[in-house]
């Protein structure tokens, strides 16, 4: 009987695995997308698989200052700590599908205490007999329960747990692609407030020396009251620029104090002039777009989530073959309980096919399909933000090199102007609007050139970020 038994069970389960290849879950396949040298649109293409984006951090960044702050964000930064705790989440939850393949096995002991009712069939008999009504009852059994993969759901939800988990991954070296370039930008925007402010407090300083000159020619009769006017209303320009720099300073510190983790603070820092970009700014490829960029990767691995899930819900349809098996000792007398005659075993083989589900399993279905569409939309645009912003940032970059070296070239000419005019005032051979015009040109002038440098640097912060640098 009990070869009989078998035998049935072995021929149902070999009838599933003959049908498994009809219904199997699928594998899955990296989407086509169009990643080449079109979607950059610019001329400065590397023709070879260099790319900055395998550069460490602190080869892009060699500054000491920066290269300690980056380290202080990236060790207590919230979105970080935030992001590391969604790994947690995550590997939790891989690790629970990895378990999937095996069986659940419970154990314990169970008290069974029953007393009938004389109002029964059952009880009247036991009470006319003059029987106990009550009865206890103990037991200490196991539950073992396993169910066969044949459709790949188990192994599906596996697949998917274990993307998600890679996800986050990616998504946490995302955030830390961003926090780089975060403090790199801010770090660089204090250092051009306090090379502005250096220059405006220089500046306060030679306006009212001037001031003092005027006044004083208009005492000799040189110049008339327009010029001391003119002259006096300079300096409170360069003080309201001051009090804007000095404000600026305090925000951008704060801002800094808020990535790094801590309250805010003041900043340790060197100065703008000493910043140099050390490493080759190469793209490599287009292709390592899809390697190197952290966001498109997470995104993948969102694809790869949602088509696994589409795999369990086909499986869903099919039948699901489960063995149950449940075995120990039970009996009325707590002293006899551990003896061969209170043993036993029961062993159920159950196959199980969905049939009325209240649509469940078709919602479960169509809702998988969406959302993997929706997850190919989010790839597909994922890929395409990341070439416009490597283009962006191959354009910008270039053109702030360029425009830095203009910048400088306009200050050097607006400098010269300043000397050549006071000296042809001094000589009588220029009138006072001439000089005022030349030194608000100048001091523009100066000021542009640190906006100019600033440009440069952040450019190349985001143009290392575009193409997934940071987070090595």
């Amino acid at each position: 009987m009990k070869k009989y038994r078998i035998f049935n069970i072995t021929l149902i389960a070999a009838g599933l695995f003959a049908v498994q290849s009809c219904f199997v879950a699928k594998d899955y396949k990296r989407p086509e997308v169009i990643v080449n040298e079109a979607n950059f649109r610019t001329d400065v293409i590397a023709k070879d698989s260099a790319s900055v984006a395998t550069v460490s951090w602190k080869q892009i960044f060699t500054d000491t200052q920066l290269q300690a702050l980056i380290n202080q964000g990236l060790q207590n930064n919230l979105d970080i700590r935030s992001a590391l705790q969604n790994i947690a989440v995550a590997e939790a939850y891989a690790k629970q599908g990895k378990a999937g393949y095996l069986p659940t096995l419970s154990v314990g002991p169970k008290y069974t205490f029953t007393e009938s009712s004389v109002n029964t069939q059952f009880g009247a008999a036991i009470a006319n007999q003059g029987g106990k009504r009550a009865a206890n009852q103990y037991e200490v059994s196991g539950n073992l329960s396993w169910e066969a993969d044949i459709w790949g759901k188990i192994r599906s939800n596996q697949r998917a747990s274990s993307a998600t988990y890679l996800q986050t991954i990616e998504a946490h070296k995302a955030v830390k692609t961003q926090i780089v370039a975060s403090i790199a930008n801010a770090y660089y925007n204090l250092l051009a407030l306090d090379e502005q402010k250096r220059i405006l407090d220089k500046t306060l300083i030679n306006r009212e020396q001037s001031l003092e000159t005027t006044k004083a020619l208009k005492e000799a009769g040189s110049v008339t009251e327009v010029a001391v006017n003119q002259t006096e209303a300079q300096l409170f320009n360069v003080k309201s620029l001051l009090v804007d720099v000095e404000n600026g300073i305090k925000l951008n510190e704060n801002v800094m104090s808020v990535l790094l983790g801590t309250n805010p603070q003041s900043i340790n820092r060197t100065n703008i002039a000493s910043q140099q970009v050390n490493a080759k700014l190469s793209v490599g490829v287009p292709a390592q777009l899809l390697e190197n960029r952290p966001d498109i990767k997470a995104a993948e691995f969102g694809l790869m989530n949602a088509f696994e899930n589409v795999n369990v819900a086909n499986a869903s349809f099919y039948p699901s073959l489960s063995i149950t098996a449940t075995g120990g000792v039970q009996g009325i007398d707590i002293d006899k309980l551990f003896s061969a005659q209170s043993l036993f075993a029961t062993v159920i083989g159950n196959l199980t096919q969905p049939l009325l589900q209240q649509r469940k399993l078709r919602t479960q279905k169509e809702v998988a399909l969406a959302n993997q569409e929706n997850a190919l939309i989010n790839y597909k645009s994922k890929i395409l933000n990341a070439s416009k912003e490597v283009s962006d940032a191959l354009y910008t970059y270039d053109a702030a090199v360029k425009k830095a070296e203009y910048k400088q070239k306009e200050y050097q000419l607006y400098n010269q102007a300043i000397t050549y005019s006071e000296e042809l005032l001094n000589y009588g051979m220029a009138n006072y609007l001439e000089v005022i015009t030349a030194r608000d040109n100048g001091l523009n002038a100066e000021l542009n050139v640190v906006d100019a440098k600033l440009s440069s640097l952040s450019s190349m912060v985001e143009l290392y970020r575009a193409v997934g640098g940071g987070w090595q």
